[in-house]
């Protein structure tokens, strides 16, 4: 029912009796007045269903208020409840920072012990070629060594053989020696026995023999010493040059010793730091997979709790929307009621100036669990008289409950 139809047929209502009063004085009963009536009659129906209606309609545009206002209380207690959604997500977020941040200090601390151990390992390394070097200069130097050792060593056996040699040189020369002087004295022995067998006299060839002997056996003596201080002093010199070089060679043995232990935990050292710079290896990589892993799974449920915030935002936005939607309604339906009231008090109010004729009057009784309407509407007079005193009231009681109706009755009165 708009509110201009329902104008007109008010109008048309409400302009019938200035018509009837306006029209001159007849007893006689008017015979359109009848089809009048019921027309009148016909309309007041209509108009009282269409008023049930009505009442029906804002009962429910009222319950419909009533829900949207308790939805409105609920979205408004919903939406003094801040969501912590962000706060979670800002704390993951920064416990994930401060553990990219930790992983990163601890990639940062293993990078640096892994450049000291790379260092560590490339002096290691370069002491160890030294020392490589050391020994190949070393064993160089013993093979030298080695070689004057057996140079020297060569060289004692030719001056022993030399010696020996020279030894029996002498020995051959002392007999040779020894028969010369044999035979000289001999020859001597003989001379004198001529001499003295010629002329008698005394030579003293014994005392000549005599040093001569003694001057062979002092240069024999001499040579001897001489042969034997050279001897002594070339064999003293070889044997402390090859007392020098055995000296010499146990230190260079010892020293290769020594080498070859220090190479050997040098060896150790290096596979040590070798296994350890694998393992470090290992963990970072390990720690790597691990950060990366972390960081995608937090960037998952990043995303997850993104998408879960969007979706609740999604669902406020939604549920604003219908606020807002129920509220225009609301709006709308308040607008109505109020055009409805404002014609039903200005047909009211125009009645009321036309003159004695009462106009529809409505009293609606809202019964708890049922609905009872009570509509009044003033019937036309038989006799339009002026001087009347009583007028007939048409009273139409209609009795709903949940919005259906359950009964209809109507009867006239008399005031």
């Amino acid at each position: 029912l708009s509110p201009s139809s329902y104008r007109s047929r008010v109008s048309s209502v409400s302009s019938y009796p200035s018509r009837l009063l306006s029209a001159p004085l007849n007893v006689q009963v008017d015979p359109q007045f009848h089809q009048i009536r019921n027309q009148e009659k016909e309309e007041i129906k209509g108009l009282n269903n269409k008023f049930a209606n009505f009442i029906d309609k804002v009962r429910h545009l009222e319950q419909q208020n009533t829900v949207l206002e308790t939805q409105l209380k609920l979205l408004q207690e919903q939406s003094t409840y801040k969501s912590n959604v962000d706060q979670i997500v800002t704390l993951f977020s920064n416990n994930l920072k401060q553990q990219i941040d930790i992983l990163g200090l601890e990639k940062g601390r293993l990078e640096s012990e892994h450049a000291n151990m790379q260092v560590e390992v490339e002096d290691l390394k370069n002491k160890y070629e030294d020392e490589l070097n050391r020994r190949s200069d070393l064993e160089n130097e013993f093979v030298l060594t080695k070689k004057d050792v057996d140079d020297a060593y060569l060289q004692k056996v030719g001056l022993e053989a030399k010696l020996e040699g020279l030894t029996d040189e002498i020995d051959l020369l002392k007999r040779i020696f020894d028969e010369e002087i044999k035979e000289l004295l001999s020859q001597i022995k003989n001379t004198n026995v001529v001499v003295e067998m010629n002329n008698n006299r005394d030579l003293e060839m014994k005392h000549i023999v005599d040093d001569v002997k003694r001057q062979y056996e002092a240069m024999s003596a001499k040579s001897r010493e001489d042969a034997e201080q050279l001897y002594k002093n070339k064999y003293d010199n070889m044997a402390s040059q090859a007392v020098k070089y055995e000296s010499d060679l146990k230190n260079v043995k010892n020293e290769i010793a020594d080498m070859t232990r220090i190479i050997q935990r040098l060896n150790g050292e290096i596979n040590t730091l070798k296994n350890q710079n694998a393992n470090l290896d290992t963990a970072i990589a390990e720690e790597e997979d691990h950060g990366e892993l972390e960081i995608c799974n937090a960037k998952s449920r990043i995303q997850e709790l993104e998408d879960t915030l969007r979706k609740a935002k999604q669902d406020i936005a939604r549920q604003l929307r219908e606020y807002h939607e129920l509220m225009n309604i609301k709006l709308a339906l308040d607008i109505e009621i109020a055009t409805y009231r404002k014609l039903l008090e200005g047909e009211e109010s125009r009645a009321a100036q036309a003159g004695p004729v009462q106009h529809p009057m409505v009293n609606a009784i809202d019964v708890l669990g049922n609905s009872m309407v009570q509509v009044k509407v003033p019937s036309h007079p038989l006799h339009a008289a002026p001087a009347a005193s009583k007028k007939a009231v048409l009273i139409k009681t209609i009795e709903t409950k949940n919005g259906k109706v359950l009964s209809e009755s109507s009867h006239f009165t008399e005031e």
